[in-house]
C-alpha cells in the first residue's frame, strides 16, 4: 500500500544504504539470468583473501509463489517459499536450510493503510519469536521489535524507532542493542537534478558513553556513472565508482583509506555485476 508506514527494518535504511551499500574490498562476481517462463538463475563468487565462496541461486515466479533456492559452496541447501495475498495485505514466506534441521521459519508480513507487522516463528520445539511492528504513515511512522527465545525464555532484542520521510529527505531516531545505543541517521536529495544526496549517521553508546558519526555523498555523474564518498570520526575514508556499462550490468571499483593505520596499506575491491 502506497500510503502505509515502511516495516521497522525499513526505518533509517535509506541512510544506511548510502552510507554502506555497493561498497566491496574484495573480488565479488554476480552473474544473473532471467529467463522468459519466471525462472531466474543467478551465480554469486567472492574471492577475499586466498579464500572462495560462492552460491549458485535460482529463482521461480509463478502467480503469487515464488520458489527461491540457494546453494553455496559447502553443500548448505537454502530455500524460501512466499505467496503473496493468500489473505488481503498479507504476505507469508517459509524457509529453511539443509542440513539443518532446526532451520525452519514461518514469517508473515501484514500491511494495513496505518500498520505494518512483521512476525517470525520457528519451526522447532523451542523456536525464537520476533515481532515488529509501525503505526502511521509513509511520511511519519513510529514502531518497534522483540525477538523471544523460548528455550532460555530470554527476551532475545527490544528496539525502537520513530522516522519522518519527504520527497527530498527523511530522518529517523533508532533505540537500539536492547536500548544500548541510540542512533541518529538522516538523507538529503541536494540536487535531484544531477542527483546529487548526502547522509549521516551519529551513533551513542549510553553503556561506554563513546560517540561515532559517519558521513557520506552519492553523485551521478552521468546517467550511467555514479560516485559515492564516505568518511567516518575513525580517520577512515573510503571511494567508490560504478558505471552501468550496459543496462541492469555493473562494474564497482572501491577503495577505503585508514589514516590511522598509516602502516597498513589501503583497502581495494572490484565488483562485477552482470545481466544479459
Amino acid at each position: 500500500m502506497g500510503s502505509s508506514p515502511a516495516p521497522f527494518s525499513d526505518i533509517g535504511k535509506k541512510a544506511k544504504d548510502l552510507l554502506t551499500k555497493d561498497y566491496n574490498f574484495d573480488q565479488k562476481f554476480t552473474l544473473s539470468v532471467v529467463g522468459s517462463t519466471g525462472l531466474g538463475l543467478t551465480a554469486n563468487g567472492l574471492k577475499k583473501d586466498q579464500i572462495f565462496v560462492g552460491d549458485i541461486n535460482t529463482l521461480y515466479k509463478s502467480g503469487n509463489i515464488t520458489v527461491d533456492v540457494k546453494v553455496d559452496t559447502y553443500s548448505n541447501v537454502s530455500t524460501k517459499v512466499t505467496q503473496t495475498d493468500i489473505l488481503p495485505n498479507t504476505k507469508i514466506a517459509c524457509s529453511f536450510k539443509i542440513p539443518d534441521h532446526k532451520s525452519g521459519k514461518l514469517d508473515v508480513q501484514y500491511l494495513h493503510p496505518h500498520a505494518a507487522i512483521d512476525s517470525s516463528i520457528g519451526l522447532n520445539p523451542a523456536p525464537l519469536l520476533e515481532l515488529s511492528a509501525t503505526i502511521g504513515s509513509k511520511d511519519l511512522s513510529l514502531g518497534g521489535e522483540i525477538g523471544f527465545d523460548t528455550a532460555s525464555s530470554l527476551l532475545t532484542k527490544y528496539n525502537a524507532g520513530i522516522s519522518f520521510n519527504k520527497p527530498d529527505f527523511s530522518a529517523a531516531l533508532l533505540l537500539t542493542d536492547k536500548g544500548q545505543t541510540l542512533k541518529a541517521t538522516y538523507i538529503h536529495a541536494v540536487d535531484s537534478a544531477n542527483g546529487t544526496t548526502v547522509a549521516a549517521e551519529l551513533t551513542h553508546r549510553f553503556s561506554t558513553l563513546e560517540k561515532s558519526f559517519t558521513l557520506g555523498s552519492a553523485h551521478a555523474i552521468d546517467p550511467h556513472t555514479l560516485v559515492k564518498t564516505r568518511f567516518s570520526d575513525s580517520g577512515r575514508a573510503a571511494l567508490l565508482w560504478q558505471r552501468e556499462w550496459r543496462p541492469k550490468s555493473l562494474i564497482t571499483f572501491s577503495g577505503e583509506y585508514d589514516s590511522k593505520a598509516s602502516s597498513a596499506a589501503p583497502k581495494f575491491g572490484l565488483s562485477l555485476a552482470l545481466k544479459p
